[in-house]
């Protein structure tokens, strides 16, 4: 049996609530990023922004016996931020992502993108 990893475990709890562009970045090699990995989506509403969001955390749970340290934006589930210390979850709503664009701040991050068959 293969065993995922933690970020895999992410990337396929998000794909199953049918989140988009889902990627992660890993960040180890640069010496100022604040976690280890990203990993990031979006959703058209703030209703599944946030049934993402849940999903992420109950399987993070569920598979890998971890709770989130922090999370912040639930209230208007525009950008939610799950922190696992070493890797950060970012859940956006579509238009706040385009605006933020997180991977073109950390473009030198060596970039993963996940789909239904790799997770």
């Amino acid at each position: 049996m293969k065993v995922k990893s933690e970020v895999g475990v992410i990337a396929e709890a998000m794909l199953e609530k049918k989140a988009s562009d889902v990627v992660s970045l890993d960040l180890t090699g640069i010496g100022t990023a604040i976690a280890d990995q990203f990993v990031i989506c979006h959703a058209d509403s703030t209703t599944q922004v946030v049934a993402i969001s849940d999903y992420v955390e109950e399987q993070m749970e569920k598979e890998c016996g971890r709770s989130v340290l922090r999370k912040q934006g639930r209230e208007n589930a525009f950008w939610i931020i799950l922190d696992y210390s070493d890797i950060v979850v970012h859940i956006f709503k579509t238009d706040q992502r385009l605006f933020y664009r997180l991977e073109d701040l950390w473009a030198d991050a060596v970039k993963t993108t996940w789909t239904d068959k790799e997770a």
